[in-house]
């Protein structure tokens, strides 16, 4: 078999009935001549539905699913069919994805068969032995993807390939539909996408199919693997840190990789949060407190709010919290630091500006800067060259986050959540030391 590589980013054209022999199709790589195995016939590796998993195939060592596919689609977030957004950070190797319960499901989070499947899934990726992990199901993470044809925008029907992933985490959680206002439960997985970087960020597809012939044990299937696979597959968990992808340079954006795509919902979004708050800047701490606390409290930690400081007395500090990392029987509180800058989106904030939350900090503390702008290229180099230990969130990143906590409680209505945000600024304000959130 010839290899047929798969590449992180590539964008495929997915037609239901296009036929697996022809490698491009209008003028893109055909996505069933990259998943279909050419010599032998095979069902095709469709993505009618966000969880594909692949039927059960019996080898001669025993019964395996090789594989299950995802499919993401941005673009239905908010929705009623995927009322839920997930969030990829390709260039660190981190996918949070949510599962196909909905709030008209009828059950729990493991009624559904892409849910089961995750579930099941789930229980080999987190084995404790090699033969449980070497039998798992690798994830083909994809998400739809919108193309420009002459000017004309097709929303469907072409995918883009986000990477090989393994489950680190899989949660039950509770969601609320932004439609119908109703709560229902789900999953939520946090995935780590494998590094491809020794076969130049590629995925060779024959170990694909290998791992779909029944023919061969699951040993014989890892010959094409990639070696972010077989090692996570010999050490387990502890391997993921090692095996995760990361791409350095993406450290440092550029401007217009910290705005919304230019006339683009999400910009229009951004230039009403600025209007909102430029004769309220004061109130934009507020915002900026809250952004910190769901960005914060994401990451497995508890992030519990503070307070926001009085104004023109702030010394480079706008809002005080607290996160807590650990178990809850054994954990290390460290003081969170803000800093909130309501400018215009294209403004820039300079390295002297984000110097002055990072002279505030002590040792264990964390800093977060939140702004309607932009950072500017020497303020992120200084940050990541002298390992400051501040979370920047820009303009793009806000309006993400902004979107998801309408969507939590106020069902999508963003208006309602700036008025929320107003309201509740004048009795966050107080006059305290920030280590004073240690005793709280």
């Amino acid at each position: 078999m010839n290899p047929r590589p798969a590449g992180i980013y590539d964008i495929m054209r997915y037609a239901r009935g296009a036929s697996p022999i022809e490698v491009v199709l209008d003028g893109y790589p055909n996505y069933h001549y990259l998943t279909s195995p050419p010599d032998r016939e095979a069902p095709r590796l469709m993505l009618e539905r966000g969880i594909n998993p692949t039927a059960s195939v019996l080898g001669p060592d025993g019964p395996r699913r090789p594989l299950i596919a995802i499919r993401s689609s941005p673009w239905k977030a908010g929705h009623t069919s995927n009322p839920w957004h997930d969030e990829f950070d390709l260039d660190h190797g981190h996918i949070r994805y949510y599962g196909d319960h909905k709030s008209s499901t009828v059950g729990l989070p493991g009624a559904t068969s892409g849910n089961r499947a995750l579930l099941d899934a789930w229980s080999l990726h987190a084995g404790t032995n090699e033969r449980e992990r070497a039998l798992a199901p690798p994830l083909l993470v994809f998400r739809s993807i919108t193309v420009n044809d002459g000017g004309r925008r097709i929303v469907k029907g072409h995918v883009e390939f986000c990477g090989v992933a393994v489950i680190e985490r899989l949660e039950h959680v509770v969601q609320r539909d932004p439609t119908t206002g109703r709560s229902f439960p789900n999953l939520v997985l946090d995935l780590a996408v494998l590094d491809l970087a020794v076969a130049g960020d590629t995925l060779d597809m024959r170990w694909i199919d290998d791992r779909r012939d029944a023919d061969l044990t699951v040993t014989q299937t890892a010959r094409y693997a990639p070696e972010s696979w077989k090692r996570w597959v010999a050490q387990g968990r502890a391997a993921i840190p090692r095996v995760r992808r990361r791409v350095i340079s993406s450290r440092v954006k550029t401007t217009e990789e910290q705005l919304p795509i230019a006339g683009s919902v999400e910009e229009r979004l951004l230039q009403q949060l600025y209007s909102f708050f430029d004769a309220r800047k004061h109130a934009f701490e507020m915002l900026a407190s809250r952004i910190a606390a769901q960005i914060l409290g994401g990451s497995g930690a508890v992030y519990r709010d503070g307070w926001l400081t009085r104004a023109g007395g702030d010394g480079g500090v706008d809002f005080v919290g607290r996160l807590d990392v650990g178990s809850p029987t054994s954990n290390t509180p460290l003081v969170v630091l803000g800093q909130a800058k309501c400018v215009a989106p294209r403004s820039s904030v300079g390295p002297d500006q984000v110097a002055r939350v990072v002279a505030r900090l002590r040792r264990g503390w964390i800093g977060a800067f939140v702004t309607t702008g932009v950072f500017s290229r020497q303020a992120q180099v200084e940050i990541i060259d002298d390992q400051y230990p501040l979370v920047l969130v820009n303009g793009r990143v806000l309006v993400e986050q902004v979107v998801r906590m309408a969507a939590a409680d106020h069902g999508g209505d963003v208006d309602a959540l700036l008025r929320s945000i107003v309201g509740e600024y004048e009795s966050a304000v107080t006059h305290r030391r920030p280590e004073e959130i240690l005793f709280g």
